[in-house]
């Protein structure tokens, strides 16, 4: 079949695969891709960067939900599709949700990744699971006074944010 017969789905998963053999390539990060499109038109295609820019955000689904808003000038992407190489990260997840991307297509699940030693992943949040989780985080909500003073920059501030 020729790649113009393909699916429009199956293009757009396998362009995010090649960004993510690039990214290897180009030594910029792990092997995730994640292609960004609007109107069945590519609006960015982008590849994991963590290693290139030192930052352990910049995972493909993050880079690409930036780089799209930023090419469109806005953070709602509610026309827009989201075309990853792989099962999305809780954090990617969350990237994806609060753009409001409205529909999400991934090709490995998580435990291909995991498999080859990606341990900081998906099952946890997005399962409900533990059983991959080896971060030894404690988390906890301020008490008293600094959980009140925190709360209260929503209420003084709400009336500055009405798109949500």
């Amino acid at each position: 079949m020729e790649p113009s017969q393909l699916p429009l789905h199956l293009l757009l998963t396998k362009k995010a695969v090649e960004e993510a053999y690039k990214g290897v390539e180009s030594g910029d990060g792990g092997p995730f891709g994640a292609v960004v499109v609007c109107n069945d038109e590519v609006v960015v295609s982008c590849h994991n960067m963590v290693l290139k820019h030192t930052d352990p955000t910049a995972h493909a689904e993050v880079t690409a939900v930036r780089e799209a808003c930023k090419k469109l000038n806005r953070i709602e992407l509610s026309d827009c599709e989201i075309y990853a190489s792989c099962e999305p990260c809780p954090m990617c997840f969350g990237a994806i949700h609060l753009s409001r991307i409205k529909r999400l297509v991934y090709g490995a699940k998580a435990e291909a990744a995991i498999a080859i030693g990606f341990d900081d992943f998906i099952a946890d949040a997005l399962r409900g699971t533990g059983f991959y989780q080896k971060a030894q985080l404690e988390i906890q909500q301020a008490d008293g006074k600094g959980a009140l003073i925190a709360e209260q920059v929503f209420e003084k501030t709400k009336e500055k944010f009405p798109i949500y």
